[in-house]
């Protein structure tokens, strides 16, 4: 098993971070630029920017604002949101973003995920999915923030991503969302079973127990979280010492016992 990775999500909201539950971002967190400052002292692997108006709102990405955060952060960045081009994504990595994370454009354009793949790297094209279960118990992809159905199934999805050229999954459950309640096992052990790319699993970790589980029973490489670190007093480096506990190999300079 490849070493498992620790990624705090930051959900950036105009000019601040801001909490969500179920995609609904209301609740106010603080600047972005502190919360990187700090993450670089936690043995974090990676961090996950996500603009969540950027789409909505058919801006560009905000390139100045993604230069000073990537300036603050030590650890690989990923950005979202506002991706519809491969200048979006040529001017995002000389910004200083390492991989760049696309959604909605794939749906309208999937071409883009093949050219960005061809052009950058598939290392850097992160492919998200954010995916809720229907009344009839199977699960649909939604684009523009989970605001639009668009009719396919996420293993379906995804094998299609991957053949595409994307370098690995972002794979988020909106039902599970900033809820803290653990993440959606099922949805995960789906699309990590259709691909053979790493697959991020997102949406709903509130305990070290969660990413345990996420990894063990889901088959993830990676485990994203955003609420259990900012308003708990977990931390990134507490999860690598509960995920070494159950014989799962993590990125540590040393692990604690906390």
């Amino acid at each position: 098993m490849l070493k498992v990775r620790i990624i705090p999500t930051l959900l950036w909201k105009n000019f601040g971070l801001v909490k969500g539950v179920g995609f609904d971002s209301w609740r106010r967190v603080g600047p972005v630029l502190p919360a990187v400052k700090v993450y670089n002292t936690r043995d974090v692997d990676e961090l996950i920017l996500v603009d969540i108006v950027a789409t909505r709102e058919a801006n560009e990405p905000d390139y100045a604002s993604v230069q000073d955060f990537a300036d603050e952060c030590f650890v690989p960045f990923t950005v979202a949101g506002g991706v519809r081009d491969c200048r979006h994504i040529q001017q995002l990595l000389r910004a200083g973003a390492d991989k760049i994370c696309i959604n909605t454009e794939a749906y309208q354009s999937p071409t883009l995920i093949a050219e960005a793949s061809r052009r950058f790297g598939s290392q850097c094209i992160v492919a998200s999915i954010d995916a809720r279960r229907g009344q009839d118990g199977h699960y649909e992809c939604l684009s523009h923030s989970g605001t639009r159905p668009t009719g396919k199934r996420p293993e379906d999805w995804a094998r299609e991503l991957e053949r595409l050229g994307a370098g690995e999954i972002l794979i988020t459950s909106i039902d599970r969302d900033g809820t803290m309640a653990g993440y959606d096992l099922e949805l995960i052990k789906r699309v990590v079973d259709a691909v053979q790319i790493p697959v991020i699993a997102s949406g709903g970790a509130g305990t070290y127990q969660h990413l345990v589980e996420a990894v063990l029973q889901g088959g993830a490489s990676a485990v994203a979280a955003a609420s259990m670190f900012h308003f708990t007093e977990q931390t990134p480096l507490g999860a690598k010492t509960a995920l070494a506990a159950h014989g799962i190999p993590v990125r540590a300079r040393y692990l604690s016992h906390e």
